[in-house]
């Protein structure tokens, strides 16, 4: 079959010109959207903490000094104050707020896995027709607002809630769970849980079932299986899913103030008080950038690790 004539000219659109004649390549236009917004809406903010936590306290708006002084020979001083940090570390209290922060994201991202992992392989090993549907419940609970849904928990777990009313059926006494460190982790691990299960689900649902057959035919129980293929294949999803509980967990505020008790501290309640509360700004922004840099370091970390599971397929 013969084309008769030539196809039209595709002229580019005279936008990607103008960037083109101006150095702009195809690459930079893609890059560039996401690279202003992560500059206007996060360094620039971060920059404006940054500065208000090396100021000082006082009264009048806005509740911080100005790090910038001028003088009457238009001689220009900068003045940074570091005693908002030196505070951090020398008052017990930011420091068992960061301290139980840590250790309360540290055992609800471990729940977390426990619980989802299994959910996740089992989506995985399922059908398609069910797989979707298994899906569709894990992601269902984004579809209601996060306050509404551990405000609900609180109907569960206090003293005449539906968990003790249904025990009193059998005549075991009511059960003391919420304004405790337990209605916290239970609070984080379920509102958090399909941040864990997604990441697990996208690595679980990729593995070939070669492998296992392989490994069955070799003679390795189940168990060993798992340990030796499915456990190491998977691993990307477990620092992902890791890495997306831990992280905001950290810095919860709504659930220790909603489910923990007055022992329950944590980094984000610490940081309310100061900024609402003591109206102490400079002292809120550096618990703030510190908190930031807690965060920080075990991203390094589980990126380096990941990076090395990587690297050694």
């Amino acid at each position: 079959m013969s084309v008769h004539g030539a196809l039209p000219e595709v002229k580019p659109w005279k936008g990607l010109r103008r960037l083109k004649e101006r150095g702009v390549t195809g690459r930079w236009t893609v890059i560039l959207p996401p690279l202003l917004w992560l500059v206007v809406f996060f360094l620039i903010p971060l920059a404006v903490v940054f500065g208000i936590s090396l100021s000082t306290k006082q009264f009048g708006r806005p509740p911080y000094s100005s790090l910038l002084s001028f003088g009457e020979n238009g001689t220009v001083q900068l003045t940074l104050h570091l005693s908002n940090y030196l505070k951090l570390f020398q008052d017990n209290l930011y420091i068992a707020a960061y301290l139980n922060s840590i250790k309360i994201a540290a055992i609800s991202t471990a729940f977390a896995l426990l619980i989802g992992y299994p959910m996740a392989y089992f989506i995985a090993r399922s059908s398609d027709r069910w797989r979707n549907i298994l899906l569709m419940l894990v992601i269902l609970p984004f579809w209601t607002s996060f306050l509404l849904r551990v405000y609900a928990l609180t109907g569960f777990m206090r003293g005449n809630g539906v968990i003790n009313n249904f025990l009193g059926l059998f005549g075991i006494q009511p059960i003391v769970m919420l304004q405790t460190d337990f209605a916290v982790y239970v609070g984080i691990v379920y509102s958090y849980l399909p941040f864990m299960i997604l990441p697990l689900y996208t690595t679980l649902v990729k593995l070939d079932g070669a492998l296992l057959e392989a490994s069955a035919d070799l003679g390795a129980r189940p168990f060993r299986t798992f340990l030796s293929i499915t456990l190491p294949l998977s691993m990307p999803g477990i620092i992902a899913g890791s890495m997306l509980v831990f992280i905001p967990a950290i810095g919860e505020f709504v659930i220790p103030s909603l489910l923990g008790g007055p022992g329950t501290l944590m980094i984000g309640r610490v940081l309310w008080d100061e900024f609402f509360a003591n109206t102490n700004w400079p002292r809120a922004a550096a618990v703030a950038i510190a908190m930031l840099v807690v965060v920080v370091v075990p991203i390094m970390l589980m990126q380096r690790a990941q990076n090395a599971v990587v690297e050694k397929k």
